[in-house]
């Protein structure tokens, strides 16, 4: 989510647009913005960019090349598609109005993003069924992918997948060799090395009522547990729902077609 310089010619195009609301801006920031990027512009994370201060031209680029796709970012990219041109510029002044990065300020509905109903499934191994292994070579992971009997059932029937549905993941360090590279195995895998943390998405009746609807993936939430299958504190689910934002027509998963044959070849 870095904010990166764009092209002089670029700037001296994106002006001359009308008058934009910081107000109208204020309240699209409190209700949606404001989760990763903070009130006022103040971000919640050290990897979030602060955008208190910056020049209302610039956050207006960043926005439409991210909206019109010229700019890349499976995030903002999601976000970005939700906004008109008026959303964009009211957003972009508002955050141009505040004073920088000192007051220091939190969104309101902040805990309501950290909180997760998902709870670690002790019993997975023996009731969940494996269905998809992905080698992440930017981190040097390999991941495993389980899914509990509702999900594989609603996936052999084609049908969304309903509440009650768990997808989890195994997340290990791969193996390296003399070089530092990871090693692959027989099957074209990461051969995994040490367990580093666990991942998993599920839903349930309720769930996403307090989230925003531009951020909310129906009852889905999210959650990171540690390697002693405690909850990682302070993630942000925001994050997660707007990575996962564009997937509505696969039940926001990134990996139902393998869900799915999984589920039809047993």
């Amino acid at each position: 989510m870095k904010w990166f310089s764009v092209p002089l010619f670029a700037l001296a195009v994106a002006g001359g647009a009308q008058a934009a609301d910081i107000e109208a801006g204020k309240a699209k920031v409190q209700s949606v913005c404001s989760a990763c990027h903070g009130i006022v512009g103040v971000s919640v994370s050290d990897t979030i960019p602060n955008l208190a201060g910056q020049k209302a031209t610039y956050i207006e680029i960043q926005l439409k090349s991210l909206r019109e796709g010229t700019r890349k970012n499976p995030i903002m990219s999601a976000i970005a598609s939700q906004l008109s041109n008026d959303d964009i510029a009211n957003v972009a002044a508002y955050f141009s109005s505040q004073q920088g990065a000192a007051a220091m300020a939190k969104s309101d509905f902040l805990p309501n993003l950290v909180k997760t109903g998902v709870t670690f499934p002790e019993n997975y191994k023996t009731t969940f069924a494996k269905y998809h292994t992905i080698n992440f070579p930017d981190t040097r992971q390999v991941r495993y992918y389980y899914a509990n009997p509702t999900a594989m059932k609603a996936a052999k029937d084609g049908k969304d997948l309903p509440n009650g549905s768990v997808l989890f993941a195994e997340v290990y360090s791969a193996k390296l060799d003399a070089d530092k590279k990871p090693v692959l195995g027989s099957d074209g895998f990461f051969v995994p090395d040490q367990l580093v943390a666990y991942t998993t998405m599920a839903r349930d009746a309720g769930w996403g009522n307090e989230i925003p609807e531009m951020l909310r993936n129906e009852e889905w939430n999210y959650g990171v547990f540690t390697t002693a299958k405690q909850l990682r504190a302070g993630v942000n689910q925001a994050e997660c729902l707007a990575c996962h934002k564009p997937l509505s027509k696969t039940s926001y998963v990134f990996t139902l077609n393998q869900l799915t044959d999984a589920a039809r070849s047993k």
